[in-house]
Protein backbone atom coordinates (compact mmCIF):
# COMPACT_ATOMS: atom_id res chain seq x y z
CA UNK A 1 0.00 0.00 0.00
CA UNK A 2 0.97 3.60 -0.42
CA UNK A 3 0.39 6.49 1.97
CA UNK A 4 -2.43 7.82 -0.22
CA UNK A 5 -4.30 4.50 0.12
CA UNK A 6 -4.58 4.53 3.92
CA UNK A 7 -5.26 6.80 6.86
CA UNK A 8 -2.30 6.81 9.21
CA UNK A 9 -3.28 7.32 12.83
CA UNK A 10 -0.45 8.67 14.97
CA UNK A 11 -0.98 7.48 18.56
CA UNK A 12 1.47 9.16 20.96
CA UNK A 13 2.24 7.93 24.43
CA UNK A 14 2.28 9.45 27.89
CA UNK A 15 2.51 13.30 27.79
CA UNK A 16 2.11 13.34 23.97
CA UNK A 17 4.84 13.66 21.36
CA UNK A 18 6.45 17.09 21.18
CA UNK A 19 7.26 18.99 17.98
CA UNK A 20 10.69 17.37 17.56
CA UNK A 21 9.48 13.80 18.17
CA UNK A 22 9.54 11.51 15.14
CA UNK A 23 5.76 11.02 15.37
CA UNK A 24 5.14 14.76 15.06
CA UNK A 25 7.54 14.97 12.12
CA UNK A 26 5.83 12.05 10.38
CA UNK A 27 2.42 13.61 10.99
CA UNK A 28 3.56 16.77 9.21
CA UNK A 29 5.22 14.89 6.35
CA UNK A 30 2.71 12.14 5.60
CA UNK A 31 -0.30 13.50 3.74
CA UNK A 32 -2.86 11.10 5.23
CA UNK A 33 -1.55 11.12 8.80
CA UNK A 34 -3.46 12.55 11.73
CA UNK A 35 -2.90 12.42 15.47
CA UNK A 36 -5.27 10.78 17.90
CA UNK A 37 -5.75 13.51 20.49
CA UNK A 38 -6.29 12.60 24.12
CA UNK A 39 -8.11 14.74 26.65
CA UNK A 40 -5.60 14.03 29.38
CA UNK A 41 -2.02 13.44 28.23
CA UNK A 42 -0.37 13.59 31.66
CA UNK A 43 -2.96 11.58 33.63
CA UNK A 44 -4.02 8.94 31.12
CA UNK A 45 -7.11 6.83 31.71
CA UNK A 46 -7.11 3.63 29.67
CA UNK A 47 -10.83 3.66 28.84
CA UNK A 48 -10.66 7.29 27.64
CA UNK A 49 -7.57 6.68 25.50
CA UNK A 50 -9.12 3.58 23.95
CA UNK A 51 -12.34 5.48 23.23
CA UNK A 52 -10.45 8.22 21.36
CA UNK A 53 -8.66 5.63 19.24
CA UNK A 54 -11.96 3.91 18.44
CA UNK A 55 -13.52 7.25 17.44
CA UNK A 56 -10.56 8.10 15.20
CA UNK A 57 -10.69 4.72 13.46
CA UNK A 58 -14.47 4.92 13.01
CA UNK A 59 -14.08 8.36 11.42
CA UNK A 60 -11.58 7.04 8.87
CA UNK A 61 -12.72 6.90 5.27
CA UNK A 62 -9.90 4.60 4.15
CA UNK A 63 -8.24 1.54 5.66
CA UNK A 64 -6.22 2.48 8.76
CA UNK A 65 -2.58 1.97 9.72
CA UNK A 66 -1.78 2.59 13.38
CA UNK A 67 1.54 4.23 14.28
CA UNK A 68 1.81 4.07 18.06
CA UNK A 69 4.63 4.91 20.46
CA UNK A 70 5.06 3.86 24.08
CA UNK A 71 1.80 4.06 26.06
CA UNK A 72 0.02 4.64 22.74
CA UNK A 73 0.86 1.01 21.92
CA UNK A 74 -0.88 -0.17 25.08
CA UNK A 75 -3.96 1.93 24.31
CA UNK A 76 -4.05 0.70 20.71
CA UNK A 77 -3.77 -2.94 21.78
CA UNK A 78 -6.75 -2.54 24.10
CA UNK A 79 -8.75 -0.88 21.28
CA UNK A 80 -8.21 -3.72 18.80
CA UNK A 81 -11.39 -5.71 19.55
CA UNK A 82 -13.42 -2.65 18.54
CA UNK A 83 -11.36 -1.52 15.51
CA UNK A 84 -9.89 -4.64 13.93
CA UNK A 85 -12.14 -4.58 10.86
CA UNK A 86 -10.87 -1.19 9.65
CA UNK A 87 -7.17 -1.59 10.55
CA UNK A 88 -4.87 -3.11 7.93
CA UNK A 89 -1.59 -2.82 9.83
CA UNK A 90 0.21 -1.46 12.87
CA UNK A 91 3.67 -0.01 13.43
CA UNK A 92 4.36 -0.08 17.16
CA UNK A 93 7.45 1.48 18.74
CA UNK A 94 8.84 1.04 22.26
CA UNK A 95 5.90 -0.65 24.02
CA UNK A 96 6.32 -0.16 27.76
CA UNK A 97 5.99 -3.01 30.23
CA UNK A 98 2.70 -1.86 31.73
CA UNK A 99 2.53 -4.92 33.98
CA UNK A 100 5.81 -4.03 35.71
CA UNK A 101 5.18 -2.91 39.30
CA UNK A 102 8.21 -0.60 39.08
CA UNK A 103 6.93 1.46 36.14
CA UNK A 104 6.64 5.16 36.91
CA UNK A 105 4.32 6.89 37.11
CA UNK A 106 2.47 3.98 38.67
CA UNK A 107 -0.91 4.83 37.11
CA UNK A 108 0.51 3.64 33.77
CA UNK A 109 -0.04 0.12 35.12
CA UNK A 110 -3.77 0.67 34.57
CA UNK A 111 -2.99 0.04 30.87
CA UNK A 112 -1.73 -3.46 31.66
CA UNK A 113 -1.43 -6.24 31.31
CA UNK A 114 -1.37 -6.52 27.54
CA UNK A 115 -3.80 -8.90 25.88
CA UNK A 116 -1.55 -11.61 24.44
CA UNK A 117 -3.78 -12.91 21.62
CA UNK A 118 -2.49 -13.00 18.06
CA UNK A 119 -3.10 -9.67 16.31
CA UNK A 120 -5.55 -9.75 13.37
CA UNK A 121 -3.40 -7.64 11.01
CA UNK A 122 0.29 -7.32 10.06
CA UNK A 123 2.23 -5.65 12.84
CA UNK A 124 5.84 -4.54 13.17
CA UNK A 125 7.13 -3.74 16.66
CA UNK A 126 10.39 -1.83 17.11
CA UNK A 127 12.04 -2.66 20.44
CA UNK A 128 15.18 -1.27 22.03
CA UNK A 129 17.55 -3.35 24.14
CA UNK A 130 17.97 -0.58 26.72
CA UNK A 131 14.50 0.93 26.87
CA UNK A 132 14.03 2.24 30.44
CA UNK A 133 10.32 1.32 30.29
CA UNK A 134 10.64 -2.33 29.24
CA UNK A 135 13.31 -4.95 29.19
CA UNK A 136 13.95 -6.57 25.84
CA UNK A 137 13.02 -10.11 26.90
CA UNK A 138 9.60 -9.06 28.17
CA UNK A 139 8.87 -7.11 24.99
CA UNK A 140 10.10 -9.99 22.86
CA UNK A 141 7.75 -12.47 24.58
CA UNK A 142 4.75 -10.15 24.14
CA UNK A 143 5.55 -9.47 20.48
CA UNK A 144 5.91 -13.21 19.84
CA UNK A 145 2.50 -13.87 21.41
CA UNK A 146 1.01 -11.18 19.17
CA UNK A 147 2.44 -12.92 16.10
CA UNK A 148 4.09 -9.64 15.16
CA UNK A 149 7.46 -9.04 13.59
CA UNK A 150 10.01 -7.72 16.08
CA UNK A 151 12.66 -5.30 14.88
CA UNK A 152 15.62 -5.15 17.28
CA UNK A 153 16.69 -1.49 17.39
CA UNK A 154 19.80 -2.25 19.44
CA UNK A 155 20.58 0.12 22.28
CA UNK A 156 18.29 2.95 21.25
CA UNK A 157 16.72 4.00 24.55
CA UNK A 158 13.00 4.75 24.41
CA UNK A 159 13.14 5.73 20.74
CA UNK A 160 12.03 9.26 21.47
CA UNK A 161 13.53 12.76 21.36
CA UNK A 162 15.39 12.21 24.65
CA UNK A 163 17.20 9.22 23.16
CA UNK A 164 18.13 11.16 20.01
CA UNK A 165 15.30 9.95 17.81
CA UNK A 166 13.74 13.22 16.69
CA UNK A 167 13.97 12.82 12.92
CA UNK A 168 14.61 9.03 13.09
CA UNK A 169 15.24 8.46 9.36
CA UNK A 170 15.87 4.73 9.90
CA UNK A 171 12.38 4.40 11.35
CA UNK A 172 10.91 6.25 8.42
CA UNK A 173 12.58 3.87 5.97
CA UNK A 174 11.39 0.80 7.91
CA UNK A 175 7.85 2.21 8.03
CA UNK A 176 7.89 2.80 4.25
CA UNK A 177 8.97 -0.81 3.67
CA UNK A 178 6.31 -2.06 6.08
CA UNK A 179 3.61 -0.04 4.33
CA UNK A 180 4.68 -1.43 0.94
CA UNK A 181 4.26 -4.99 2.23
CA UNK A 182 0.70 -4.55 3.49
Amino acid sequence: MKVKDVEILIIPGYTNSGPDHWQSRWEQRLSTARRVEQKEWSKPVREDWVEEIVKAVEAAEKPVVLVAHSLGVAAAIHAIPQIKDKVVGAFFVAPPDVANENIRPRHLMTFGPYPRERLPFPTLVVVSRNDPFSDFETAEAIVNDWGALLLDAGEAGHLNTDSGHGPWPEGSMVFAQFLNQI
